[in-house]
């Protein structure tokens, strides 16, 4: 297995449906623009209350996707 170097980032997802949809939307909207997304870790989860119910969550996560060697930039 050839070893791999890993850039992480941060980005928070939001929804209103719950915590598993607002990383989907984050993991959604960073593979539009990312290559080699690899795995995510959950690093904060909150939200917003309005008149005494969820409004909608966010969830901060770690997204790590491989940094891209000299062969896999001539890949199509």
């Amino acid at each position: 297995m050839p070893e791999h170097t890993y850039k992480v980032i941060e980005l928070i997802g939001s929804s209103h449906e719950g915590v598993e949809q607002a990383i989907g939307n984050a993991l959604a909207r960073a593979s539009q623009t990312l290559k080699g997304l690899d795995w995510f870790e959950v690093k904060d989860i909150r939200g917003q209350v309005k008149d005494g119910k969820v409004e909608y969550y966010q969830v901060k996560i770690g997204l790590g996707f491989r940094v891209l060697d000299h062969n896999d930039l001539h890949r199509e």
